[in-house]
């Protein structure tokens, strides 16, 4: 009897080493990451007051979505730089990043994804939602994103659009006497990367 559990031990541990082993490549091929490229990146912003339109470019620092295609968990972070806010206006520009933004203080705007709800295909075009959280100017915001995909071979383009009602969110009203500025800005994102297994 001793015998018999002495050999049933060492094949015992030797089935459980490699379940694990097929239980985390099986994990493993159901991580992804998409890794945006900030020079195929486009960030505009468009402020509407009621005699004109404002627009303007922001500039993507770094862009990784890591997800767990079962679960929808998702990490990383979309970075944009701040001070790099532009609307083609010196003394426009200089009052954003000075009183508004605070680019000096605050030099990063940042999405985080926390879930992917809907499913990410190997191929072809999707749209999900993305929850996670939006930092800008000190302070984080819960905040839900409509993303279309389009995955063409490793290639992804996600275009993302969304309001930042940057007033009631505790910056500056830019307004003057004369001139009443829209309470929140519309900010758009057409993002071009590539998708991978994660390592």
């Amino acid at each position: 009897m001793t015998k018999i559990l002495h050999r049933q031990i060492p094949s015992r541990a030797v089935l459980f080493v490699v379940l694990s082993i097929l239980f985390a490549k099986a994990t493993l091929a159901q991580e992804s990451v998409v890794r945006f490229a900030p020079a195929q990146t486009k960030v505009t912003f468009t402020l509407s007051d009621p005699l004109h339109t404002v627009r303007g470019t922001f500039t993507l620092k770094q862009g990784e979505v890591r997800f767990n295609r079962e679960s929808g968990v998702a990490s990383g972070a979309l970075v944009i730089d701040a001070k790099s806010g532009d609307s083609g206006s010196a003394g426009r520009d200089k009052k954003m990043h000075k009183e508004v933004i605070e680019s000096d203080k605050f030099p990063e705007i940042t999405f985080i994804p926390q879930k992917i709800i809907g499913g990410v295909p190997a191929q072809g075009a999707a749209q999900v939602q993305v929850a996670g959280i939006f930092r800008i100017h000190g302070a984080d915001h819960p905040l839900t994103l409509t993303v279309p995909l389009q995955i063409s071979g490793d290639n992804v383009k996600a275009t993302i659009a969304f309001d930042v009602p940057y007033v009631q969110w505790g910056m500056k009203d830019p307004s003057v006497f004369m001139l009443r500025c829209g309470k929140s800005v519309r900010i758009e994102i057409d993002a071009t990367g590539e998708i991978l297994a994660a390592k």
